[in-house]
């Protein structure tokens, strides 16, 4: 997010103003997430001790400073405090949840860091673009009232829809916000057919760049223990990057295009000859296939969603009668038989 540029110059009681805000906002929220998160903060970090020199802050905007103002409560860097804050910070961000009829329960915000992301559904485009529209309308405010300034050119709508005609433009801040093809979000590429063909090639792309740069390594007389270790930790890291929502939806083809990453990796770690098969090199190394690694780890990710302390994850992508577009489902990767035990770990 940037910082928001007015036509004129603040004056200097809007911006003590708006220090005042950010002083009561940040009080607020460290209230909330220490009432609330008292174990995680406690244990390993104990209350914030009182420093000897009481830390100041002032808000510098344009040509104009605030008065100085002390901060009462520190967090520490890399605590898990951070994430909570900003959580309690944006838990306000405008939705038209209590806005929808009974029948509107289809429209979703979904906020990660500084990320956010709105996903509308309907029968038909126009309507989803509709809700799109209402909650747009509501957002200016909001980011006026806390000085947020979204930066509208890196705003992207994606429409996922089998029809030709394009619904009419969204409008944020009296600028159009385009549709694209395909969007990224969160490292993850999505084009609108859904067919994660973008995901696919940056995937690769990545996994080919990470297996570029260690080939001396792979190809070294290190011990096969240490070079396969590499491999899981640098390139198949790479290359399974969001595959328990993803890879349910990739085709055959893509399957076997990213299994080949795998086989030309393993291929120059042990320095196989063309007439050796691949099955025999991933029996041999005992690593698994990727399939069967995507399997296990989206299995690994849906128990203990499911099974955690937190409601909202549990039952995450649930399964339910597809989508008349044939798309598959998140979990229906899972639906088969657990691989076989192996001993892929014990390298």
């Amino acid at each position: 997010m940037e910082s928001p540029h007015d036509s004129r110059s603040p004056t200097t009681e809007e911006v003590d103003l708006a220090a005042q805000r950010l002083t009561e906002k940040v009080q607020a929220a460290y209230s909330a997430a220490t009432t609330r998160f008292p174990v995680q903060t406690s244990r390993r970090y104990g209350p914030p001790a009182a420093p000897k020199t009481r830390a100041r802050f002032f808000v510098v905007v344009e040509d104009a400073t605030s008065d100085p103002r002390p901060i009462h409560a520190r967090v520490p860097q890399g605590s898990c405090l951070s994430s909570c804050l900003y959580g309690v910070y944006t838990d306000d961000i405008p939705t038209v949840a209590d806005q929808l009829q009974d029948w509107e329960d289809d429209f979703v915000l979904a906020l990660y860091a500084d990320d956010s992301a709105y996903l509308s559904s309907s029968r038909r485009a126009d309507l989803a673009v509709a809700k799109l529209l209402r909650v747009l309308d509501l957002l200016p405010d909001w980011l006026d009232k806390w000085r947020v300034a979204v930066n509208v050119t890196k705003t992207a709508a994606l429409l996922t829809s089998q029809q030709r005609t394009m619904p009419s433009k969204l409008r944020l801040r009296g600028q159009n916000v385009e549709w694209q093809i395909k969007v990224r979000y969160l490292g993850v590429q999505t084009d609108h057919s859904m067919r994660m063909a973008a995901l696919v090639e940056y995937v690769i792309h990545q996994s080919r760049a990470a297996r570029s740069m260690l080939r001396p390594v792979l190809r070294s007389h290190l011990p096969l223990r240490a070079k396969v270790a590499l491999y899981k930790g640098y390139i198949r890291f790479r290359l399974t990057y969001a595959v328990p929502a993803s890879y349910a939806l990739c085709s055959a083809s893509q399957r076997k295009r990213i299994q080949a990453q795998q086989n030309i990796a393993l291929r120059i770690i042990v320095g196989a000859g063309r007439y050796v098969l691949n099955d025999v090199i991933t029996r041999d190394l005992c690593i698994e296939t990727v399939e069967e690694f995507i399997q296990r780890i989206a299995r690994q990710m849906y128990d203990s969603a499911d099974q955690g302390p937190r409601e909202f994850l549990r039952n995450i992508a649930p399964i339910r009668e597809r989508s008349p577009s044939g798309r598959r489902l998140p979990r229906e990767l899972i639906k088969t038989p657990p691989p076989k035990k192996q001993g892929a770990d014990n390298l």
